[in-house]
């Protein structure tokens, strides 16, 4: 308001003396010119005196609806927070759970490998312990895949023969297996889902059936581990070579 006025004052001002027709502040037109200005002056000053009362109840209510605000705000939300404050909220933020990497160690992955056995070419030999299959091949070589094999209690070995091939194969859990699991399925058809994989070797002794298949697997970052009911378990590309690789009747020496 203050400032208003003196604009005001400064431009009747202005006016008076943009008159060109007579020469400015000359005499007694000088002193009218001053007494003008005076009062104007005076009178800016008493309208802010006047008005000062008024502007410090308005800024007076302005804070007290401000602080009430606030404190309602504060009840329901804790409060306003500036923003260092968010940006500490956020740093402190917990953070997302981190999920386990499902990878194959490298040791497991093939390699074609100098191998000394008696066994003669196309013998499937198997070894737990290192949880590797070697597919025996000419000139004293062999080619090494890594394999999952049975958990504790459930290896076995001894020397059996593919009686069957299969590819992406039904899956029927034996009987004492799903006595152990009841959750389950009867049988399963074949697939991605299934859990012997892209192709099956059912391996034989004597002509009947051992239960025991080399198979893929849906769990590729199980190989490596004794995580099985005794089957031997390869990667799906690794049982699909090897599959294209033996044919029924082939050995198979599990150490």
């Amino acid at each position: 308001m203050k400032r208003h006025l003196i604009y005001l004052s400064m431009a009747v001002l202005a006016a008076v003396m943009a008159d060109g027709n007579r020469p400015a502040m000359a005499g007694a037109q000088d002193a009218e010119t001053l007494r003008m200005w005076q009062e104007l002056i005076g009178g800016a000053k008493a309208t802010e005196q006047a008005f000062r009362p008024i502007e410090a109840r308005r800024r007076a209510q302005e804070a007290s609806q401000a602080t009430s605000a606030g404190g309602r705000r504060g009840g329901l939300f804790g409060g306003r927070r500036n923003r260092s404050q968010v940006q500490t909220a956020r740093l402190v933020a917990p953070a997302p759970a981190v999920q386990p990497q499902r990878v194959i160690d490298p040791r497991y992955l093939p390699a074609t490998i100098a191998y000394n056995t008696a066994e003669k070419p196309g013998t499937i030999i198997i070894d737990p312990h290192a949880k590797y299959l070697y597919f025996v091949q000419e000139g004293g070589t062999a080619q090494r895949y890594g394999v999952g094999v049975g958990r504790e209690g459930f290896g076995w070995s001894g020397t059996v023969k593919v009686g069957r091939k299969a590819e992406w194969p039904r899956w029927t859990p034996p009987a004492e297996m799903r006595k152990r699991q009841p959750d389950l399925p009867e049988s399963m058809e074949g697939g991605p889902n299934n859990p012997l994989g892209a192709r099956a070797l059912y391996l034989f002794n004597d002509g009947r059936d051992t239960l025991y298949r080399i198979h893929g697997s849906n769990e590729p970052w199980t190989i490596g581990q004794a995580v099985s009911s005794g089957c031997i378990r390869m990667r799906n590309e690794d049982v699909t070579e090897l599959y294209s690789r033996v044919g029924v009747g082939t050995r198979v020496i599990v150490l």
